[in-house]
């Protein structure tokens, strides 16, 4: 019996915008959750000039979660990032935008969702309190509040569950949803927490912090299992 290739898959490093940027970090639980399910994650630095190497190279990505500023034009009219740029934002919207026209998965979570749904035409809100005061507070780490996974999207077919309870640690969120962009999961309060590309094999992005579940029982950790095997056809 010929043995399966376990698929190699790029993750974009996230950093620490909050103390100068002078480190590559990613939570382990991103590693280990692709492990677990038989993919071979790398991380990868912020080099304009590895892209097409890395696209060549890679079979899927992964765009971690973070915090810095997206362009000026992705936010409502009026309102700007509270947090820091980084160097990363060039780097992960080519990354992102090629293995896309490659038609490679890519799975985006947090950080990453966002730039999923604006790479096609959505805008965000950089305050979520501010912007709705029915939210619930969502940058609380350790908290958990229910998402509802919408009928015929490629997330509920992957979970097989119409609800799950997951984590909540983000400022911003989805505020307009582009054209291209299918919503697959809304917390209570509306706030969007998963869209997808439905024109895409495996375009699929996540508010939550799904590697913090990485190791546990947890039906969002068939999101793992479900890229990995996207992966692996895609070699």
């Amino acid at each position: 019996m010929l043995k399966q290739k376990r698929p190699l898959i790029a993750v974009l490093m996230d950093e620490n915008t909050s103390s100068g940027g002078t480190r590559y970090e990613a939570h382990k639980g991103y590693f280990h959750g692709l492990v677990a399910e038989g993919g071979t994650p790398f991380g990868v630095p912020y080099a304009p000039e590895l892209v097409t190497d890395i696209v060549a190279n890679f079979d899927g990505l992964l765009a971690v979660g973070g915090r810095f500023a997206y362009p000026s034009e992705w936010y409502l009219d009026g309102m700007t990032s509270q947090s820091p740029p980084s160097l990363r934002l060039a780097v992960e919207r080519a990354a992102m935008a090629a293995f896309l026209a490659g038609r490679k998965p890519v799975l985006g979570i947090c950080a990453g969702m966002q730039m999923l749904a604006c790479l096609h035409g959505s805008r965000l809100t950089p305050d979520i309190g501010a912007w709705s005061s029915s939210a619930l507070s969502h940058d609380r780490r350790g908290t958990l509040h229910r998402v509802d996974i919408q009928d015929g999207t490629l997330l509920r077919q992957i979970i097989g569950e119409p609800t799950i309870e997951v984590n909540t640690f983000h400022r911003e969120a989805i505020a307009v949803v582009g054209e291209e962009i299918t919503v697959s999961a809304t917390a209570e309060d509306g706030i969007i927490e998963a869209v997808e590309l439905a024109s895409h094999q495996f375009a699929l992005g996540i508010q939550w912090h799904q590697e913090l579940f990485a190791g546990e029982r947890h039906p969002g950790n068939r999101i793992f299992a479900a890229f990995v095997e996207a992966c692996r056809i895609a070699t």
